[in-house]
């Protein structure tokens, strides 16, 4: 009976001896977050990628703003020559307006779905490399979930900065990107959805609708 009740407590002390070895072998469970959208415009490719787009549709900005700024000046015609326009003048007028407006807000609206349109096309190629360049980072550095913090859907209330890996996507990218005029290796990674942009290309703001010219007596 006397070895029996020693026997017991040894084997539990020896468990409980065991039991802090056993939590330290455990590897900690790596977590990170990221904001792709900045580390997608943070990169070469991405600020290449927002110049061309800058390029491309420039120029239809400027042929807007220079409709916006005639209908405006036709607009203080109107109002200035109120009282010295003759009604078949001032009618003249209000339709040439109305006419030039209308032919302005589709101008707008087409350029704008052009430019979204090309917009996505250039992300949904970026967000496939940059997802490649994360999977490999999550793989070598041991991490078992990265978290996109720049998606309004994600309920993340805080991050610490010291887990914030933005930035090293970003310098990892721009050291596997391939030279200009090299060709582009395939990602490994999956196809993710394109985040949308938060803040779309300005376009001319629609001209104000002119107060109603004062008839002649």
């Amino acid at each position: 009976m006397i070895r029996q009740w020693l026997t017991v407590p040894a084997a539990a002390l020896a468990m409980c001896a065991l039991a802090p070895v056993s939590m330290l072998a455990q590897a900690p469970q790596k977590v990170g977050v990221i904001e792709v959208q900045r580390a997608m415009v943070g990169t070469k490719d991405g600020q290449k990628a927002a110049a061309d787009l800058e390029a491309r549709f420039g120029g239809k900005r400027k042929d807007l703003e220079r409709v916006q700024d005639e209908i405006r000046g036709m607009q203080d015609r109107l109002q200035k020559g109120g009282t010295t326009m003759s009604a078949p003048a001032q009618e003249d007028l209000k339709r040439n307006i109305d006419s030039r407006t209308k032919q302005f807000n589709r101008l707008t609206e087409d350029a704008q779905a052009e430019f979204e349109q090309e917009q996505q096309k250039l992300l949904a190629d970026l967000g496939q490399r940059m997802q490649a360049v994360i999977d490999k980072y999550a793989k070598d550095n041991g991490y078992v979930l990265i978290i996109d913090v720049s998606n309004p859907q994600t309920p993340v209330l805080y991050a610490s900065n010291t887990i914030d890996i933005t930035k090293d996507i970003i310098e990892l990218y721009d050291k596997n990107a391939p030279a200009p005029g090299a060709a582009k290796p395939s990602p490994t990674g999956g196809n993710p959805a394109a985040p949308k942009p938060t803040t779309p290309a300005p376009a001319p703001t629609k001209p104000p609708t002119p107060a109603p010219a004062k008839k002649n007596p």
